[in-house]
């Protein structure tokens, strides 16, 4: 018996036109290279989407073309997220931070014919152009009053097109499951791989996004995604925001400056604001060093990396202000694992709900996980046990774009059974709560006992005199391998092997202690700011230990 419900697509195009019905003077506020402080309301960003989608259409951009962005946190890059997408074309969303010969492989892979390009960074693309073969068209996001001298033949002004297209065009309806975005994740080895995101998957994606016990989001709020719009569609604040009328406040080339930062919380009011652990350190640094507060700051969300104890406890003393870390990757769209209370959890002391903000918070509702051994056995729930993790649900990858989604094949990321194998290792507690402990390939393997690397880095940088850490394994003649400590100190600040371990002494457990430390200016990075431990890996691929 089939039922008698509407068969309405999950379009993006409707998020956009409930915005401008619903929460038609709601503000968007953005710091670009042109405008230190531009605001429009939805009203104005809805029309500005139509003209867009004329333009592509003008450009020659045809239904399922990826449309290529190198661009920050402003309205303009909001605007091509929904004006591609909602027009039927895909939002390729690339990462101006990675390597110059990942970001050429990327726009090749995809096959990006036309690309809106911030003016910052145009060298870029000024400098690969001969290595980018099917790049037709380069549009600099900006005023003709503000476009940059370039070498680049035929370069188009974004606002000059804008103007001369009309502002009425109809959103075209079509398969929900048409892909709607691509990102390719930046592992450390090998080439990137492209994930393809649905309107369904995204959707679906931005209403789980916005329940209570996941971020909240609401019409009260005012939200400062810091985390970057090139990757992973900031966390998909940009569709959250505008289904239920969030002001956005958007910080532009600006998300590391701990003054502009500041200034845009409080001058804007914002509530609610999304980060890696680097980017909250710095303001929290910034804060501190210049006697100034973020009073209506309520939540921080923190993702990408484990969330240092330290960044919980200072916006907490420091700022009242409460942290949320949360789980995913990119190839989860990336909301995997949310922080929130649970009924019955009222009484715990303030030491224990720090601990459990530690952890990666715990499953949102289409997202299913399980921890499993090296038999492939499922694992309990015990908060003990801890194996493989693998997610599965609506917004979650089957497959790499251009590679092999037929699961048990060599490229294919999913198991036999539908399983995504995130290549973390996890333990899950009676109450949901995840830990992830290390990733597969950073796991410290020790006289047969598994040592988590991110435990040790967790104890390590609450340390008051140290900024970064990260542990490698490396090899041991009688443990097969054992943890190597790598520190770098604050500004200023002087530290010694044996003042680290002290202060670890009672922290970890016996075989979790670091048999060494050893001290760098700065640790190698990845493009989306995670340690790159790879690099370190060939720093120290001639280290050994020292003699007990």
């Amino acid at each position: 018996m089939q039922a008698l419900m509407m068969n309405s697509q999950l379009m993006i195009s409707s998020i956009l036109k409930h915005a401008e019905k619903n929460f038609p003077d709601v503000e968007m506020v953005s710091v670009t290279v042109d405008n230190p402080r531009h605001r429009q309301n939805n009203r104005q960003f809805a029309r500005r989407c139509r003209q867009l989608a004329n333009v592509l259409k003008r450009l020659g951009a045809k239904f399922g073309d990826r449309i290529g962005t190198l661009a920050w946190n402003d309205y303009r890059h909001m605007e091509l997220y929904y004006a591609v997408s909602g027009s039927g074309m895909v939002c390729h969303t690339i990462n101006p931070r990675l390597f110059p010969e990942q970001v050429a492989y990327i726009i090749n892979h995809a096959e990006d014919r036309i690309m809106f390009v911030d003016a910052l960074v145009l060298p870029l693309v000024e400098a690969l152009k001969e290595h980018l073969p099917k790049l037709e068209t380069v549009v600099v996001l900006t005023d003709r009053a503000h476009m940059p001298e370039s070498k680049l033949p035929g370069l188009l002004c974004y606002e000059e097109l804008l103007a001369a297209e009309s502002d009425e065009f109809d959103w075209p309806e079509f398969d929900e499951n048409t892909a709607s975005g691509l990102c390719y994740t930046s592992g450390t080895t090998g080439n990137p791989k492209g994930v393809v995101y649905s309107h369904r998957s995204t959707i679906l994606h931005a209403l789980a996004g916005s329940l209570p016990d996941v971020t909240g989001a609401s019409n009260l709020e005012t939200s400062l995604p810091v985390v970057p719009m090139f990757h992973v569609n900031a966390w998909g604040a940009p569709y959250a925001a505008m289904m239920v009328g969030t002001k956005l406040v958007l910080p532009g080339p600006k998300m590391a400056d701990g003054e502009t930062l500041t200034d845009l919380i409080n001058s804007e009011q914002v509530t609610v604001a999304s980060g890696v652990p680097t980017i909250w350190l710095a303001l929290l640094d910034y804060l501190s060093a210049n006697k100034m507060t973020v009073p209506t700051l309520a939540r921080a969300s923190v993702g990408g990396a484990a969330c240092p104890r330290i960044i919980v406890e200072r916006f907490r003393n420091e700022h009242d202000c409460t942290v949320v870390q949360g789980w995913g990757m990119t190839e989860t769209s990336p909301l995997g694992t949310v922080f929130c209370l649970k009924k019955g959890m009222e009484n715990l002391t303030t030491e224990e709900v720090t601990d459990l903000q530690c952890l990666q918070g715990r499953g949102v509702f289409g997202i299913e996980m399980c921890i499993v051994d090296e038999n492939n056995e499922e694992l309990p729930w015990d908060g003990k046990a801890f194996g493989a993790l693998k997610v599965r649900g609506p917004w979650v990858t089957r497959g790499y774009y251009g590679l092999s989604d037929v699961p048990g094949d060599e490229d294919c990321p999913v198991d036999e059974k539908g399983w995504f194998q995130t290549g973390d290792v996890a333990s899950i507690t009676p109450e949901g709560f995840l830990k992830i402990t290390d990733r597969t390939k950073d796991v410290i393997k020790s006289g047969g006992e598994w040592i988590s690397s991110i435990e040790i880095e967790n104890a390590a940088v609450n340390h008051p005199d140290i900024a970064e850490a990260a542990v490698i394994g490396r090899y041991h003649p009688k443990w097969t391998e054992r943890p190597l400590l790598i520190v770098v100190t604050s500004a200023g600040k002087t530290l010694g092997r044996e003042d680290v371990l002290g202060f670890l002494q009672d922290k970890l457990h016996k075989m979790a202690m670091p048999d060494d430390v050893v001290f760098l200016d700065e640790l190698p990075h990845t493009a989306t700011g995670k340690i790159n431990k790879l690099g370190l890996r060939e720093i120290f691929a001639d280290y050994e230990f020292p003699a007990a």
